[in-house]
């Protein structure tokens, strides 16, 4: 390419770096919610935020599951985002979809009684958390 192993190495490695980040941006756009989902999933964002950091912290969860959510909780956190906000649709929607994303593996590996559990918010709000992560039916506490 260049004649410099340097430059290919640089030049080599922000190519990839784009097609990574091209793929995430199309990975981002299959599992975001449809229609009225996206909407809800940005209403509930607080009590989401609220639940990530209670399952975070529960030690009875696997540590995978705790790893995943202490990533996310550190991906909130950092102030740049992986998807800017010009992008239509995505760029101010990127951290629901990743949360959802994340939450329904969570679901899926811990169980829908620890998230119901520790959910801080209303029964409407879980059933819409419910929707969100693909669950069919929301159990309710007795």
């Amino acid at each position: 390419m260049t004649g410099s192993w340097g430059w290919d190495l640089l030049i080599g490695v922000a190519a990839a770096l784009l097609v990574a980040w091209v793929a995430l941006i199309g990975v981002l756009a299959v599992v975001r919610p449809r229609g009225g989902l996206l909407r809800e999933a940005l209403r509930l964002l607080p009590d989401v935020l609220r639940l990530v950091r209670r399952l975070a912290a529960d030690p009875e969860l696997p540590r995978g599951v705790r790893v995943r959510l202490a990533l996310l909780l550190a991906y909130l956190a950092f102030p740049i985002d992986l998807v800017p906000d010009f992008i239509p649709v995505l760029g101010y929607a990127d951290d629901a979809v990743v949360v959802i994303a994340v939450l329904r593996s969570v679901v899926r590996r811990a169980g829908v009684q620890a998230v119901r559990r520790h959910w801080p918010g209303s029964d409407d709000g879980f059933a819409a958390l419910a929707r969100l992560t693909g669950l069919d039916k929301p159990t309710t506490t007795t």
